[in-house]
């Protein structure tokens, strides 16, 4: 990681799956010993309506919220919130989709999961504690299939 803090902004609607993708790498980065900060906005979301995630983390994080035009990473589960979260981006923002991903994960109630190993091809944190954190949240048969789908989303060309 060659930032001092690195922001990751989650993008959605109700129901996809954001606040627990933004809480999995919360802990994920907790786990590596970074300092953490996390907000969130869920908005219309049980209407199905927009829901967003600020993750930080680095050395030393002040603030949960990230500031206009710093995000670097934009995981827009649902690609109609690129525009909306536009001014959050960094010039160099990466942004990832689920077009990106198999069609099959796109379409799948993991595709939180899939986006978290296709963001993860650029974190590069350890799999092995991707699949302890999805065992957790997940259990049994529904566990195993996120598993997998998060490997699935590892194996996209960036």
């Amino acid at each position: 990681m060659g930032k001092d803090i690195v922001n990751v902004l989650f993008a959605g609607l109700g129901g996809q799956g954001i606040i627990r993708a933004s809480d999995m790498l919360t802990e994920a980065a907790f786990r590596l010993g970074y300092d953490v900060k996390k907000s969130e906005l869920h908005g219309m979301s049980q209407r199905g309506g927009s829901v967003s995630s600020d993750v930080r983390f680095g050395k030393k994080v002040w603030s949960p919220m990230i500031p206009w035009g710093e995000a670097d990473y934009l995981v827009a589960v649902s690609e109609d919130q690129e525009a909306v979260c536009r001014p959050f981006l960094a010039p160099d923002a990466v942004i990832l989709r689920p077009s990106m991903l198999d069609p099959k994960d796109a379409a799948s109630r993991m595709l939180n999961i899939a986006m978290l190993g296709l963001l993860n091809r650029y974190l590069k944190f350890e799999d092995g504690l991707w699949e302890t954190l999805i065992r957790e949240n997940f259990k049994g048969e529904v566990a195993e299939a996120n598993v997998q789908a998060y490997h699935r989303g590892t194996l996209v060309k960036i």
